[in-house]
Formats: C-alpha cells, sequence, structure tokens
C-alpha cells in the first residue's frame, strides 16, 4: 500500500522525455483524379514544422499544396509542383491543415509521399545551437606521428 509503483515513475520518466521531442510523420497515400486529401497536426505556439512531399507516381508528377493555420489564414501554397518542402514557426497554437489536392486533373490519379516533422530537433553536440564554426584541428594537438624511416 506504499508508495507508486516502479511501473508507474517509469512511464511518467519516459512520458516526460518525450514531451520535448520532435515528433512527425510520414506518409504515402494514393490521390485519386478530381480529389483533395487533407491531414490535420496540432502545434503549439512557437514550434517549429516542416512539410516535405514527392510525387512518386501519376500523370506528370504534380499536385496542388497548401497549409493554413488554425485562423484559416493559407500560409503557404503551391500549384503543380513535383516536389517541395516547407518550413514555419507556428505564429498561433491550434491545428493546421496542410492539403493535397489533384483535383486539376480528370483521369489521372497520383501517389504522393510526405514528411511531416514538428519541434526542434536537438543540437548534435553540447552548445552547438549557440555557436556556428567550422571544425578545424587543435594548433596544440600532437601531430600524426611519420612512420619510421619517413622524414616529416
Amino acid at each position: 500500500m506504499g508508495g507508486p509503483r516502479p511501473g508507474c515513475a517509469l512511464l511518467l520518466l519516459l512520458l516526460l522525455l518525450r514531451a520535448g521531442q520532435p515528433r512527425g510523420a510520414e506518409l504515402t497515400f494514393e490521390l485519386p483524379d478530381s480529389a483533395r486529401q487533407c491531414f490535420h497536426e496540432d502545434v503549439d505556439q512557437g514550434a517549429r514544422f516542416s512539410l516535405d512531399y514527392q510525387v512518386i507516381t501519376g500523370g506528370h508528377y504534380d499536385v496542388d499544396c497548401y497549409v493554413e493555420d488554425p485562423q484559416g489564414n493559407v500560409i503557404y501554397r503551391e500549384t503543380k509542383k513535383q516536389y517541395d518542402s516547407f518550413t514555419h514557426r507556428a505564429a498561433v497554437k491550434g491545428v493546421y491543415q496542410f492539403c493535397f489536392s489533384n483535383e486539376f486533373s480528370t483521369f489521372s490519379h497520383k501517389t504522393v509521399y510526405f514528411d511531416l516533422q514538428v519541434g526542434d530537433e536537438p543540437p548534435i553536440l553540447p552548445d552547438m545551437g549557440h555557436r556556428v564554426t567550422a571544425l578545424t584541428q587543435n594548433p596544440r594537438a600532437s601531430p600524426i606521428p611519420t612512420p619510421p624511416g619517413r622524414v616529416p
């Protein structure tokens, strides 16, 4: 009857670790001729999201794509594109809508692949988010040893 069970503590820890992690979705789907397909994602204010898409089969390999913010404002629109990328930092919290349209085609269905990522990727190395540097050799590092019998 005492304290929390070990399984509950582990679950809570996993949920807390996942809370700050970026999330995303990849999907390949069929888009019939004269059709539109929309996807929805809840995004926090200030969160960065990116959408990459590509038409992989059908017709001239092109679709229309647009993204709407929660207030219905179109923040991205491209027509008849084979592929594209769009990155945005959410100005408002809410459900964003990502739509693909093949409404201009009356006889050719398409297969569309997209990758949606929400959240910032953590830097690979600590403190890398605060500076931009080129990788160089440390001048105080020991030189590469010269093999015996060779003159440096």
